[in-house]
């Protein structure tokens, strides 16, 4: 991050300057001398400045900042400053003054000795006697509320109790009465405000606490001042001390130590050269951290020592250090510095008086809110009052900084320093400056880090006002640093006028504050506009991913097209057209019809829901696409030596394209059937998709559809029927007759083409390629699905179709109408004798189920009508594979005499052994069955001979029926039954024995 140089910034402002002596009424032949100075914020608009002199004397003024003004003090037009009173603690010099507004006393040290006086000096001053020889004064960092406790209040109400003479920090300091001041330390007093202060007098520190019973304000009474002190020897001329937490950092000649007031240690920190300047000691802000002096080199260390953070680096050695927030502020000869703290970086020097002004003292309040800081030379006091962020910003872009104002900004805003609001602000108004200043790209990036930036604001450099969104625009909400929005154009040509003036003021050897490149190399407005139109997209694109409100929205897309049409970024328009936006199409349709953008134009409109006028511009350009009316840059063809006719083509396709995706989607049916022609002209394969798009929310009538789709467009008749009975599962007769009449008459015209190619591409078609391919070639797909939709469909009229392919050689769509018909004669017909598929045939008359139908087919091969041959091969092929189950007699019947025996004597003979075999498998089976029959015998069954009961008696029973016991069976033998008939003699059947045909 770039730093800025001192002569850049402003960081205090003096508001106020005065001369204490003539505040005195003193004559200018006795001036006084000021050596002491100290801050106090007593409320928020009044600060109280304690002045010390060389005489002895402390000077109290009341200082207003600028904001207010009060009472009838002097008024520098700035701010006013106030002289109270003054008063005199004796002829010497006031070394220092320490603001006690924990106990509304101001502690004095003048020549080894330290005075108590009230906040307003309206009381006598009280010295402390029982300190002399003091060099250095230090109060207390703790708050109020730490010095309530703590290891130090802890040692002191114990110090009562304690013996002398044992080790440190147990020597107890007698209490002593001090110029009227109480040595007593009543319990109730606790109950009051006390601080904490140590003094650094001859070989010793003094640490004291001073108590005031009740609460305290600016004029409590001095005079009830409790003191409690102990003493540390050894520690021997000290002049400077800092108070950090429970550590006192001491500064003498040799060097700086640190004293712990927890346990007494003392520890050596640094050791300063002799040639060193005096020692110097500053707590900061906060009284965590202090800054140490070695000669020009500032030291941060913390409560322990430690340095912390980097040093600061000072030209000179200071007479002396203040601090406000972030800056460490410095003073020598007439001369005031501010560092930045954490860079140690001098950002604004001030120079007051002219060198050998003489001793210089700078001072702050360190327990206040440190944002006024006074100056002071020997005679006279300059107050100061940092500025805000906002104005120091503001002042360096007053004079044209911007570039240091962009380094300031990133500097507070890392430091912390500045709200996200005053941030954004700061931002909105650099970008506003850039942007007149003709940075464009800079001033969109500074827009873009602006939380608070609507883009509204940028609506006035697009179009002029009025328009649409000049209510939504905010008023007079910057410095008035830059001029009113205009017309980009406008904000261009104003900059180069100004480039021009500064170039002939340069040339007359006068500064200016224009840019120095564009100076060297002014740049052209054609590319200045196309900078600003490009960084502007840029930042409305940003801003549509914001959320704003519906009216905001539509300005930014409406004038984002503009935009995008100013520098024919064609892409760009038909994307933004073509997505979910707010453009208004009313602002656009005379802008894009007259620059011929006439897709986009298409695309806006079917994102309004805007079909219809979507589609007549889609109609326009599929008829004009060779004027030019369209661009689509990624489908034209690259190679320009191409056929016109090439991109013509394709120009059309995309037309019917886009149109096809609009009507996909509607429902309504008039405005899908004013369309689909031009489409179809196109391409037949978009409009069926339109025709069967399951996109829309309510189909089409099919009736509707039928009757709008152009009779020679077959192809797009043939795929709506398909889709609305395979997909859409219509059960109508009517679609299901009509798709199978066009799927036959197409067959029957494919033939058609299909020879009449043949006869005439014979002599060039000479590559053994022989007329049934080439029939094939052109009949397969049609009459593919012809045939696999006769038989998968039972709702057409087969006899309708009948009627329009009898005539024709679709013999097997023939044979599937008869077989729905029932009329197995002519199926059978078919299959044997005119296409001659004897499997086909054969399992036909499987699906039959019956044997008269392979004699049918027998008889057919046999007898063949037409005068055709008899076909004794597949005669002999159907007797091979069916003549097991036919009877032998009929089969011999039905051959023809003309039929060569040898071709049938083999089938002939299998069949009869078949049969005989047959016979004899079944003679068995009866045998065995009538065997393994089962008798049921019970108590009153009597043998059919003898008429004995059978009981448990061996039997037998006879074909007949007739049982009779084991005597009878071996007296009659096995021939001759119980009712006397005799098997040999006379057979017996039953009809289960019977072989079948």
């Amino acid at each position: 991050m770039e730093t800025l140089r001192s002569k850049d910034r402003l960081v205090v402002e003096a508001f106020v300057e005065f001369d204490p002596a003539k505040s005195l009424g003193l004559p200018p032949s006795a001036p006084l001398k000021i050596r002491a100075l100290s801050v106090f914020d007593a409320s928020e608009s009044q600060t109280l400045v304690y002045i010390g002199t060389g005489g002895g004397k402390i000077i109290l003024v009341s200082s207003v900042p600028p904001s207010t003004s009060f009472g009838s003090g002097v008024d520098s037009g700035k701010g006013a400053v106030e002289f109270i009173r003054s008063v005199s603690v004796g002829s010497g010099i006031v070394e220092a003054i320490r603001v006690l507004s924990e106990i509304g006393s101001v502690l004095l040290l003048s020549e080894g000795s330290v005075f108590l006086v009230d906040l307003l000096l309206l009381q006598p001053v009280r010295k402390l006697g029982f300190l002399k020889d003091v060099t250095a004064v230090v109060r207390s960092s703790w708050s109020s509320e730490e010095s309530k406790s703590g290891p130090l209040r802890d040692w002191l109400s114990k110090a009562e109790i304690l013996s002398p003479g044992q080790k440190l920090f147990q020597k107890l300091g007698s209490s002593i009465r001090a110029n009227g001041i109480a040595s007593r330390i009543l319990e109730p007093q606790r109950g009051g405000d006390s601080c904490f202060i140590a003094a650094a007098a001859a070989k010793k520190i003094v640490l004291m606490e001073l108590l005031v019973p009740g609460s305290t304000d600016v004029n409590s009474d001095i005079s009830n001042v409790s003191v409690r002190l102990k003493e540390v020897p050894g520690i021997d001329e000290v002049k400077t001390m800092a108070w950090l937490g429970n550590s006192i950092i001491l500064g003498n000649l040799e060097g700086y130590t640190l004293f712990s007031t927890t346990d007494g240690n003392v520890t050596p920190l640094f050791s300063l050269p002799e040639s060193s300047g005096p020692p110097q000691l500053k707590s900061l802000l906060g009284n965590k951290e202090a800054l140490m002096l070695v000669d020009n080199v500032g030291v941060i260390v913390n409560n322990s020592g430690q340095p912390v953070g980097g040093s600061l680096i000072f030209q000179y050695i200071p007479d002396s250090i203040g601090e406000i927030p972030s800056y460490i502020v410095i003073a020598n000869d007439g001369r005031m510095d501010l560092f930045r703290r954490k860079t140690g970086a001098c950002v604004q020097s001030v120079s007051n008086a002219k060198p050998g002004a003489g001793h210089c003292i700078v001072a702050n309040d360190d327990q206040g809110r440190g944002s006024m800081i006074v100056f002071a030379t020997p005679h006279k006091v300059i107050c100061y009052r940092k500025l805000p962020a906002e104005e120091q910003i503001k002042n360096l872009l007053r004079k044209k900084k911007i570039n240091e104002a962009i380094c300031l900004v990133e500097e507070l805003e890392s430091e912390g320093e500045i709200t996200k609001e005053l941030l954004s602000f700061v931002h909105a108004q650099l970008g506003f400056l850039l942007l007149f200043d003709l940075h464009f790209e800079e001033a969109v990036n500074h827009f873009l880090l602006s939380e608070t930036m609507q883009p509204p604001e940028i609506f006035p450099f697009i179009m002029r006002d009025p328009n649409l969104w000049s209510h939504l625009v905010p008023r007079n909400r910057y410095w008035g640093l830059h001029p009113p929005p205009v017309p980009i154009e406008e904000v261009i040509d104003d900059g180069l006028m100004s480039i021009q003036r500064a170039i002939f003021l340069k040339k007359a050897g006068l500064d200016t504050a224009a840019d120095e490149d564009f100076l060297l190399n002014p740049p052209s407005k054609p590319d200045l506009l196309e900078s600003a139109i490009k960084n502007i997209i840029r930042y409305l694109c940003i801003s549509r991913d914001k959320d704003l409100i519906p009216q905001v929205r539509e300005g930014v897309d409406t004038l984002l097209m503009y935009l995008y049409r100013a520098l024919d970024l064609v892409d760009d328009m038909e994307k933004l057209a073509s997505s979910e936006n707010y453009c208004i199409v009313e602002e656009l349709e005379m802008l894009l019809d007259d620059s011929r953008h006439l897709r986009t134009l298409a695309f806006l409109y079917a994102s309004k829901g805007l079909c219809s006028q979507a589609l007549i511009v889609w109609r326009i350009l599929a008829k004009n696409y060779s004027t030019g009316l369209w661009k689509d840059h990624a489908s034209l063809v690259e190679n320009e030596s191409l056929d016109s006719s090439v991109d013509s083509s394709a120009g059309s396709v995309i037309a019917a394209t886009e149109a096809s995706k609009i009507l996909q989607e509607s429902s309504d049916e008039d405005l899908i059937l004013e369309h689909l022609e031009w489409i179809a002209d196109i391409d037949q394969e978009l409009a069926i998709v339109v025709l069967t798009s399951e996109k829309r929310v309510n189909q089409l009538l099919p009736e509707n559809v039928l009757a709008s789709i152009d009779p020679r467009k077959v192809e797009i008749h043939q795929r709506y029927l398909q889709w609305l009975i395979e997909d859409q599962d219509c059960d109508d007769t009517r679609y299901h007759t009509l798709y199978a009449l066009s799927l036959a008459r197409t067959a029957i015209e494919t033939i058609e083409i299909g020879l009449e190619k043949k006869g005439n591409d014979s002599r060039d078609q000479e590559e053994n390629i022989s007329s049934s391919q080439l029939v094939e070639y052109y009949k397969y797909s049609v009459r593919d699905r012809l045939q696999l939709f006769l038989q998968a469909s039972d709702l057409y009229d087969p006899e309708e179709i009948l009627a329009v392919i009898e005539g024709s050689e679709l013999w097997l769509e023939k044979a599937i109408l008869y077989r729905k018909m029932g009329e197995e004669t002519m199926v059978l017909q078919i299959l044997a004798l005119k296409l001659e598929d004897s499997e086909a045939a054969e399992q036909y008359c499987l699906e039959i189920g019956r044997n008269d139908a392979y004699m049918q087919l027998l008889d057919l091969y046999l007898n063949p009508e037409d005068g055709k041959e008899p076909m004794f091969k597949a005669a002999v092929r159907l007797l091979h594979n069916r003549g097991v189950s036919l009877d032998p007699l009929q089969v011999l019947e039905k051959l023809s005499p003309q039929m060569p025996l040898h071709l049938a004597s083999d089938t002939i003979l299998r069949m009869l052994r078949a049969r005989v075999h047959h016979h004899c498998q079944d003679a068995r089976l009866a045998k065995f069955e009538e065997r393994s029959r089962h008798v049921q015998i019970n108590d009153e069954s009597t043998c059919d001979s003898c008429r004995s009961r059978l009981g448990t008696k061996l039997f037998a029973m006879y074909p007949d029926d007739s049982v009779v016991c084991y005597k009878c069976y071996r007296r009659q033998g096995e021939s001759t039954s119980a009712r006397g008939r005799n098997f040999k003699q006379d057979a017996f059947f039953k009809p289960g024995w019977l072989v079948s045909r």
